[in-house]
């Protein structure tokens, strides 16, 4: 009787496999928004560190972070063990994740009062953010790079793949909805017990900085938890190759690979539209919910879900659509599409009356926006995992290396390089519009007694963030379609490169 894991020969996983690595996946963006989402948030908002030296050191660190990648996925295409190359680092990685990312909201007694040391803040603020991302990076190259060694069939990879990213999704956005909301909340029952005694300074960021620590620390939990799933129960199916390059060879595999040295500068191109996660929950606090967080979850719902929809439908949508659609063709022109929504953002915001874009015409119009833009998203982001997987399958063929941890570091690069590059644009414009620390200062105190959109003191800073997720995305969309116009491998010929493969896999068995 045939094996629930082989299908005429070839390796596969099991429906309990699939199921833990979604579900861990979804663990894993809890955590990636805890920081995405939360620690922006904390930073701008609550601590309220200056907008550039925020951008500079989640920039810095996003930029180290990316060119470390690289180094752990050649680690992971080295290792060699019983349990495999990717497993040993899913089973130990949750742990140390969950202690730094609650170590990223701990202050042990620098912010006891408004005269607290500015550079001490700044300095434990780098420090922390820097290991997270070192240690987060120990389990993000091996969670993608163990799709690749699961199964041998295309189709399961394209599925596995494609779900992945809607369960990431569903992690992910559950949090990044929730956390901000939740933070608030906390922080202001712990304000109106502990801290009611004293003034703004003192009071309310006292407040909220132990909220969002508390909120954190509950979040990480869970996430973790739910990582630790994939190393328990995923199972490696195809071997590692014999050969075992360096770090130095290994990047210049990365870029010899014309294929994926293609995908890699379009994503790097494409780095504005994750502009959109860092100012979106600041915007709609400030200008949509003014620090009420039932308004921001409603505001959240309206605004983000169809943002989150469409993205789901385009990736559930993806495994079929490959299969009558050239994935190059796919990956183009959701692309260039995008920028039409992302462009209308801005323009609806300037052609509404007194830039009032809170009336019902104008919210419909912006959740469509938000929605088409989702699905492009979505689409591009499935299909920029599966060409990516389909180059370590080219690679294979060519060299006979299989660079699984290596290739999908570069998926992790292009993640991390495209925040580093969309923060510091971020901040230029916070700069240029002079949204420092003592004007979120003001705006949060006036937020508190009046609607701070209604200022016209604050109305740079409100058309700021109405630009920054347009404008920039709008035009990333469209640089991200120019290096794969005239992409290197065409899927017919992916499909002849798995068939080789194959044979050479299996031809004794043969």
């Amino acid at each position: 009787m045939r094996k629930k894991t082989e299908y005429d020969g070839i390796r596969t996983y099991t429906a309990k496999e699939r199921n833990m690595y979604l579900i861990g996946l979804a663990g894993q963006n809890v955590i990636y928004n805890i920081i995405g989402a939360g620690l922006q948030y904390y930073f701008e908002s609550v601590i309220f560190m200056p907008a550039m030296a925020v951008g500079i050191i989640m920039t810095l660190a996003r930029v180290w972070d990316a060119f470390n990648d690289p180094m752990m996925g050649t680690l992971v295409d080295r290792t060699r063990t019983k349990w495999g190359k990717c497993r040993p680092y899913l089973l130990i990685s949750p742990a140390i994740i969950l202690v730094i990312t609650t170590l990223c909201f701990t202050n042990f007694g620098i912010y006891t009062d408004a005269s607290a040391n500015r550079t001490l803040i700044i300095a434990w603020a780098a420090v922390t953010y820097v290991l997270w991302g070192m240690s987060y990076t120990i389990g993000d190259i091996p969670l993608w790079g163990i799709t690749a060694v699961m199964t041998e069939r295309d189709d399961h990879r394209n599925k596995i793949l494609s779900l992945a990213r809607v369960f990431a999704g569903i992690g992910g956005g559950i949090t990044l909805i929730s956390i901000q909301p939740v933070g608030v909340e906390v922080g202001k029952l712990l304000q109106k017990r502990f801290f009611a005694d004293m003034d703004f300074r003192m009071g309310f960021n006292q407040g909220q900085r132990y909220g969002f620590l508390l909120t954190a620390f509950g979040f990480a939990l869970i996430g973790c938890a739910l990582f630790q799933l994939v190393g328990i129960f995923t199972k490696e199916r195809i071997p590692g190759s014999e050969q075992k390059n360096n770090i130095g060879e290994n990047f210049k595999l990365m870029w010899n690979n014309k294929p994926f040295r293609q995908i890699l500068i379009s994503g790097i191109l494409n780095s504005p539209k994750q502009i959109v996660m860092l100012v979106a929950m600041t915007l709609v606090n400030y200008y949509y919910a003014n620090n009420d967080s039932t308004q921001m979850i409603k505001y959240y719902v309206i605004l983000g879900a169809g943002l989150f929809v469409g993205q789901f439908v385009a990736m559930l949508l993806m495994p079929a659509l490959v299969q009558k659609i050239e994935k190059k063709s796919l990956y183009n022109w959701s692309n260039i599409i995008s920028a039409v929504p992302f462009a209308l953002i801005f323009f609806f915001y300037e052609i509404a009356p007194n830039h009032d874009v809170t009336t019902p015409i104008f919210l419909a119009l912006y959740a469509l926006m938000f929605t088409l833009s989702g699905i492009s998203i979505g689409a591009s982001t499935v299909l920029q995992s599966l060409m990516i997987a389909d180059c370590i399958d080219y690679e294979e063929y060519h060299s006979g290396l299989r660079p699984d941890g290596v290739f999908f570091s570069g998926q992790s690069f292009i993640t991390k390089l495209s925040t580093g590059i969309a923060t510091i644009l971020c901040s230029v414009g916070y700069t240029v519009v002079d949204f420092q620390k003592e004007r979120r200062e003001a705006v949060v105190q006036y937020m508190q007694t009046g609607l701070a959109r209604a200022n016209p003191d604050f109305e740079p800073f409100m058309m700021i963030m109405f630009f920054l997720i347009s404008v920039p995305p709008a035009i990333g969309s469209v640089l991200a379609a120019v290096p794969t116009w005239n992409y290197a491998l065409p899927d017919k010929e992916h499909k002849k490169i798995l068939a080789e493969l194959h044979k050479r896999r299996h031809g004794d068995e043969e």
